[in-house]
């Protein structure tokens, strides 16, 4: 019997060591995830703010299109810096920086005086979203285990619609006095409560063991699994892997698998932008207005659109390690193509009537349920995965560069396309894209689910077709 009781005692013992190392594991995601609420709070808020900003200022319509996409001329520069800033400062010390300039960016757009200075700092706030943007989701990808490495990297795209939607409330609530001073400056609270929280991360483990600090890199992995052979597995296979240094460009230069993986993570980010869900998030307003919905309801049917695109992406971190990416970008992809498709054919009828209002805002609710459990969260997973190590910070740099180049041209072009070809041809237009994108996920997306980052690379280098890298 005594040898019974010692044995369940090791037992429980074992048990909540697991449990310890599970929670801490979650701790640090969802630290690490806060920069992906900074980013959708920077997102969301312009949607309630352009009008009363535009009003006060007398702003034109380009005027208006470029203080939205602004920010993601500023997020182009920061994801590129971020490249460098990862691998030579570390995923922690960029994460801090990123935290630093939200703040500032939040207090500057509040401070606005111009238009100019409201450009000037919204560049400044896309500065922090863009490094955020690389820098989060590659570190996520570094401290999770293979089996947990899709949900922990979806977590910031959670965040991110969390962020959204708490934007999209904060907008609401605002909206009563007009005050869209405080609508962005409110902002700079959450920004300070996650430069604090990140400053108690740990480092990398990849990034300790790139910089030959080896001691510390095993003492954090034996932190963060929960088996001490899994943590010594995956140091030997890092350290193999970094046996190659980093040679980004010169493997761009003379490697045409590498140059494969560059064309797929740049096609990704443009595919994630141009399903179109920054027209929503952007112009949600707008675009209930030209549906007929008063002032009041345009900005509470936005908090419901926020909620919903929120909500949904909990399905894309509840499924991606047990589906796989492939088959939820196929229904995502084909839920937006049909939302938006139903949505162009109504806004071509009279929206006079209420049941037409209702069923707008409804095919925009499914429009964002498509692209939240599907595109928003996956393509950082899949470009966190797919780049060789070599050229690892140049691959993903490039693909997350993409992401906001293309998100500002739609932010940039979306009022003038509405203008030129009216709210309907618009959004078949959007139809459109997003039923080509279900070809090109069969064409070239592989598979990735439950993949090491060590064999997808193999794959990758030994010439396996782009669809084939993974399972």
């Amino acid at each position: 019997m005594a040898i019974d009781t010692d044995a369940g005692n090791s037992d429980g013992v074992l048990a909540s060591v697991f449990d310890a190392t599970k929670f801490k594991i979650i701790v640090i995601g969802v630290l690490a995830a806060l920069a992906g609420l900074m980013s959708g709070l920077d997102i969301g808020v312009v949607a309630g703010a352009l009008d009363f900003f535009a009003k006060q200022f007398n702003a034109s319509t380009l005027a208006q299109e470029w203080v939205v996409s602004s920010m993601m001329a500023g997020a182009a520069v920061g994801a590129l810096a971020a490249g460098w800033m990862s691998h030579a400062l570390g995923r922690k010390r960029s994460l801090i920086a990123g935290a630093s300039i939200f703040v500032i960016g939040s207090i500057g757009c509040a401070l606005s005086w111009s238009i100019p200075s409201m450009i000037t700092f919204r560049v400044v706030m896309g500065l922090a979203v863009g490094i955020s943007a690389f820098t989060a989701p590659l570190y996520l990808s570094e401290i999770a285990s293979e089996a947990t490495r899709g949900a922990m990297v979806s977590t910031y795209q959670l965040m991110v619609t969390v962020g959204i939607f708490l934007a999209f409330l904060s907008n609401t609530y605002f909206s009563y006095s007009g005050n869209w001073r405080w609508m962005f400056g409110v902002a700079a609270i959450p920004a300070g409560l996650f430069l604090i929280g990140v400053l108690f991360l740990p480092y990398s483990p990849r990034w300790l063991i790139m910089q030959g600090r080896h001691k510390e890199a095993r003492e954090v992995l034996l932190s963060l699994r929960e088996d001490p052979l899994e943590a010594a597995k995956e140091i030997k296979a890092i350290r193999e892997q970094l046996e190659i240094k980093q040679h980004g460009f010169e493997l761009l230069k003379t490697n045409s698998n590498f140059r494969r993986s560059i064309a797929l993570g740049i096609m990704l980010q443009a595919m994630q932008q141009l399903a179109g869900i920054n027209i929503i998030m952007y112009y949600a307003p707008k675009i209930l207005s030209s549906a007929g919905f008063d002032a009041t309801s345009q900005m509470w049917c936005t908090a419901i659109i926020g909620l919903v695109n929120m909500l949904a992406t909990f399905i894309a971190v509840g499924l991606v390690d047990k589906w796989g990416r492939k088959p939820i970008l196929y229904i995502g992809f084909s839920v937006m193509a049909l939302g938006m498709a139903a949505l162009a054919v109504l806004l071509n009828t009279d929206m006079s009537g209420e049941t037409s209002k209702f069923i707008a805002i409804f095919l925009l609710l499914l429009f964002c349920t498509g692209f939240a459990m599907s595109a928003g969260p996956l393509m950082w997973v899949l470009c966190s995965e797919i780049q060789p190590m070599q050229g690892r910070n140049l691959g993903i740099s490039l693909s997350t560069l993409t992401n906001w180049i293309t998100n500002m041209v739609v932010g940039a072009s979306f009022l003038t396309l509405m203008n030129t070809f009216g709210t309907s041809g618009t959004f078949w237009l959007f139809a459109g894209l997003n039923a080509s994108f279900i070809v090109l996920t069969f064409a070239f997306v592989p598979e990735t689910k439950g993949m090491s980052l060590e064999v997808i690379e193999k794959r990758l280098m030994s010439g396996e077709k782009l669809r084939k890298l993974g399972r």
